[in-house]
C-alpha cells in the first residue's frame, strides 16, 4: 500500500515537472528558457549556499533550544519573504494599489505571533499537567459547540458500536 503510494506520488510530481518545463518552453514571454534556468540556479545556489549555512549557523551561535532554534528559522522566513514589502511601503509610483496593506505592522504581528508560539511551546513541559489542562479546556470548548446531525449515521467511537463486557467472568463482548 504504501509502495503504491509512494510510486503514485512519484508519478504525479513528475508528471508536474513535466507541466512546468512544458509551460516555460512553450510561453510566449518567455524568450529565452536559460535566463530562467539561470534564475533557479541561482536562487538554489543563494538558499542552500548562503541563506541556510547562515540561518544555521545563527541560531547554532544564539541558543542551544531547538524550539527557540525553529522560532528563529521561522522568523527568518518571514524576514526574508515580508522584508521587502516592509521596506517598500508608502512607494507605490502613483499606484496605491501596489502596496496598500501596513506590512509592518503585518510582519511584527507574525513574528510577535512566532514569539508566542515558541515561548508557550518552550513554557509547557515546565508547567505541571499543561497539557492535560489544555487538554480539559479544548475538551470543555468541544462540548459548548452545537452538535452536527448524523444523516444516518453514527459517528466512529459512538457508545452503541463500541464493545462492552457482558459478564465478569468471560471475555465475550458484545456490540
Amino acid at each position: 500500500m504504501i509502495r503504491a503510494l509512494r510510486t503514485g506520488l512519484a508519478l504525479l510530481g513528475v508528471g508536474v515537472i513535466g507541466y512546468g518545463l512544458y509551460g516555460l518552453l512553450h510561453d510566449p514571454y518567455i524568450r529565452d528558457p536559460l535566463d530562467v534556468l539561470f534564475w533557479g540556479v541561482g536562487g538554489l545556489v543563494l538558499h542552500d549556499g548562503f541563506w541556510l549555512p547562515l540561518v544555521l549557523l545563527a541560531g547554532t551561535a544564539l541558543t542551544r533550544r531547538p524550539l527557540v532554534r525553529g522560532g528563529l528559522v521561522v522568523a527568518a522566513a518571514l524576514t526574508a519573504v515580508g522584508l521587502p514589502a516592509v521596506l517598500r511601503s508608502g512607494v507605490d509610483h502613483g499606484n496605491p494599489s501596489l502596496l496598500p496593506l501596513p506590512y509592518l505592522r503585518n510582519w511584527l504581528l507574525l513574528l510577535a505571533l512566532v514569539a508566542v508560539v515558541v515561548l508557550a511551546l518552550e513554557l509547557a513541559p515546565r508547567t505541571p499537567n499543561a497539557l492535560r489542562a489544555v487538554g480539559r479546556w479544548l475538551g470543555s470548548a468541544r462540548a459548548a459547540l452545537p452538535r452536527r446531525a448524523h444523516h444516518g449515521h453514527r459517528p466512529h467511537g459512538h457508545p452503541a458500536e463500541r464493545p462492552t463486557r457482558t459478564s465478569s467472568r468471560g471475555s465475550d463482548l458484545q456490540e
